[in-house]
């Protein structure tokens, strides 16, 4: 965390462009403490160069400030357009510290950054750790909302979900599934990885398979959340529903016939699940290439899916940086679609790569509809934290925004999100006293977000 974090509280961070807004500079002990009689302000606003170049456009603006009864010092101000901007504090000549906030246009207003995690494992599928063990880590490391997405299983989503259904929390576990079809013969095959977020079924159980371990994503509770799921059909009835589902629907030149229209199939699927299809890693390497890009090129064209997992769970530059290239390629192209990043993680404790992606999400509410219609609407950003300098990838306004959310209201988040992680773990783990903490904390999110964001 900056050190200007640890010194110095300014609040709110973000507020309406265009609205006067009242700042608040509170100093954090006594080695901050504003006792000049004084003060000298710079607001300046970083999207229009600096006043020594460009005078007439760069906006900056000098304030003089007091400190108020309450050691703090207070400024009204209307910042005109959506966009970052520093205060400068300077005492008797000098700088004491810079410090930043931002302006947000009229479509970002009420909508708060939620940081979560669409795509990870557990060991119920080929993971190291439990369902309720791994919600308990991604919480303690910063995340807000998560889904359990186990090859071929959803029910371990509603088992992390189940886990704590019974304690107060401010996190979000929604249902989900990374989503495996059935391989028949030679002209029924495909293994385009696809994930199920927040589906209300099960799309895997769909289909019923004969291996006894999985009979217990057969069982109705196992599979859907509501009451009116689909029946479940044998293998062979999915070859022919895919085999007549393909004769509706244009197959590109040069691609695969079962392999995209199952793609196609899946994907809406999904979406009459309610959930959000995501069209995962194609260039993860799994001997080479996983997805032939002539087939992502033709799905991205069609976009039936609700969102491109642009960055995952590899640290080798291959994954992350071609699918990010190829991303800004199919935008130019007119194909432009919501992203997520995600872990794909398998392993949630001193991992390497445990941590290697995220998402942010600008949502009204951190349930599971509002953050599948915030993505859907393309109020995301993907987040690359395979080494210290973290990347972020999506539209330039939402990563300025993001970027200045990962340096100056993320670390304060976190350490919130850490105690309640910390707790939901002893709570998991049979520690009687944890729930009786967590009610006690409960709320401090929220309080946090009223704080910071004037909306």
């Amino acid at each position: 965390m900056k050190t200007e974090l640890h010194d110095y509280d300014i609040f709110p961070k973000v507020f309406p462009a265009g609205k006067e807004v009242t700042v608040t500079i509170k100093p954090m002990g006594l080695h901050a403490a504003f006792t000049e009689s004084s003060y000298e302000m710079l607001l300046c606003p970083l999207d229009h160069g600096t006043d020594r170049d460009y005078p007439h456009y760069s906006g900056f603006e000098h304030f003089e400030l007091k400190p108020e009864a309450d050691g703090c010092l207070r400024f009204a101000h209307t910042y005109p357009a959506e966009e970052e901007y520093f205060i400068r504090l300077f005492a008797n000549g000098k700088r004491l510290v810079q410090l930043s906030v931002f302006a947000v246009a009229e479509d970002l207003c009420g909508r708060y950054p939620f940081v979560g995690d669409l795509h990870m494992h557990t060991c119920r599928s080929d993971g190291k750790q439990s369902p309720a063990v791994v919600a308990a880590n991604y919480r303690r490391y910063g995340y807000d909302f998560l889904a359990i997405t186990d090859h071929n299983r959803y029910f371990p989503s509603l088992e992390a979900i189940n886990a704590y259904k019974d304690v107060d929390l401010e996190y979000t576990l929604v249902p989900g599934e990374e989503v495996h079809l059935p391989k028949g013969d030679e002209d029924h095959r495909n293994d385009v990885h696809i994930v199920n977020f927040g589906g209300l079924y099960s799309i895997n159980a769909m289909i019923r398979r004969d291996d006894a371990s999985m009979d217990i994503c057969n069982v109705k509770e196992n599979r859907s959340l509501i009451e009116n799921c689909p029946d479940q059909m044998s293998e062979e009835e999915f070859y022919r529903t895919i085999d007549a589902y393909a004769d509706t629907i244009d197959i590109p030149e040069g691609v695969e016939r079962f392999a995209y229209a199952c793609c196609q199939w899946e994907f809406e699927q999904i979406k009459k699940a309610g959930g959000l299809a995501i069209f995962a890693h194609p260039f993860w390497i799994s001997n080479v290439y996983q997805v032939p890009q002539v087939l992502s090129e033709a799905l991205f064209a069609n976009r039936k899916f609700s969102a491109f997992e642009v960055l995952g769970g590899e640290s080798y530059f291959e994954q992350n940086g071609f699918q990010t290239i190829f991303y800004y390629e199919q935008c130019a192209k007119g194909y432009k679609c919501p992203i997520v990043g995600s872990t794909d993680s398998h392993n949630s404790v001193n991992n390497r790569n445990g941590r290697i992606c995220s998402t942010i999400v600008f949502a009204p509410e951190n349930t599971r509809e509002a953050l599948i219609d915030s993505i859907s609407a393309s109020y995301s950003v993907a987040v690359d934290t395979i080494s210290a300098e973290y990347r972020l990838v999506g539209e330039l306004r939402l990563v300025k925004y993001a970027n200045f959310l990962y340096n100056n209201f993320l670390p304060l988040h976190d350490e919130l999100c850490y105690e309640e992680g910390r707790l939901m773990r002893e709570y998991v783990c049979g520690d009687e006293d944890a729930a009786r903490v967590l009610k006690a904390i409960h709320g401090r999110m929220k309080k946090q977000r009223e704080k910071y964001f004037a909306f």
